[in-house]
């Protein structure tokens, strides 16, 4: 099955358009995009490499995919974006290459959407499942974690982390690192507990939910230093995997963690 290209789109030979894609008017696909198979571009969007974008993932008109970073030391190189399967791009949204100093790569995994306005600058890594609301912003270098859901027109800086599960409020500015499964909002972000709801949405047990709370309340309610807090969960047994990843999460922060 051949794809369907309208006549008024401006594809590039060197791009690469799986069976089965449907681009619209106006579109513009440049040299090194690849779409895998399903692919939908909508009316004057445009798509830049080299990208990579996995099947059936949707690109709305007027959305910006795979340009240049907006990184004042680029200077043209050979930088990539990397987009798995299934993905949603709403109404305007921006996602820049990679830059060398930061490994080449902007990496999106699958499963993701992104309403409009949303931005992901160079060389962010986003896993699976991740919803951003509309105009949620990442600077360069951010990490975003699976399952993880920024609200409208919140804003991570860069080189920071978002954990797996964790939910951003709307509005919300983080300048630190969010860790796994909490909640957190304001500006600048502070911590407002486990995010239940949403860990009940994606299965996990009342078990696992209440062993998280109490790790929360030794680590951050506690009155303790962080490390010594630490030290307290592993001494209260608390080492089921969730309690785990987020101490790890904890451990390997660089540029600190978000608190209460």
């Amino acid at each position: 099955m051949s794809a369907q290209i309208d006549a008024r789109a401006a594809v590039d030979p060197a791009a690469a358009i799986g069976d089965g894609c449907v681009i619209g008017p106006f579109a513009v696909i440049g040299a090194g995009v690849e779409l895998g198979e399903g692919c939908q571009v909508g009316a004057h969007a445009l798509l830049e490499g080299p990208t990579q974008i996995g099947p059936r993932s949707q690109i709305f008109p007027f959305a910006s995919i795979g340009t240049a970073p907006q990184d004042l030391g680029y200077r043209g190189e050979n930088t990539r974006l990397e987009i798995g399967a299934d993905n949603t791009f709403r109404e305007f949204v921006t996602i820049n290459r990679g830059t060398v100093k930061g490994g080449g790569v902007t990496r999106i995994g699958s499963h993701n959407l992104f309403m409009a306005y949303c931005h992901v600058a160079h060389d962010c890594q986003i896993g699976d499942r991740v919803v951003m609301a509309n105009a949620a912003t990442l600077a360069g270098h951010v990490i975003v974690e699976d399952d993880a859901i920024l609200g409208g027109l919140s804003a991570v800086h860069q080189f920071a982390r978002v954990g797996a599960h964790a939910i951003l409020g709307g509005g919300t500015m983080a300048p630190l690192d969010i860790p796994p499964y909490m909640m957190a909002a304001g500006n600048h972000a502070q911590l407002h507990g486990i995010n239940v709801r949403g860990l009940s949405r994606r299965g996990f047990s009342k078990d696992q939910i209440h062993t998280l709370k109490r790790v929360y309340r030794l680590l951050f309610r506690s009155g303790k230093l962080l490390e010594e807090a630490m030290q307290e969960v592993l001494h209260e047994g608390l080492n089921e995997p969730e309690a785990q990843r987020l101490l790890d999460f904890i451990r390997s922060s660089k540029r600190g963690i978000t608190r209460p």
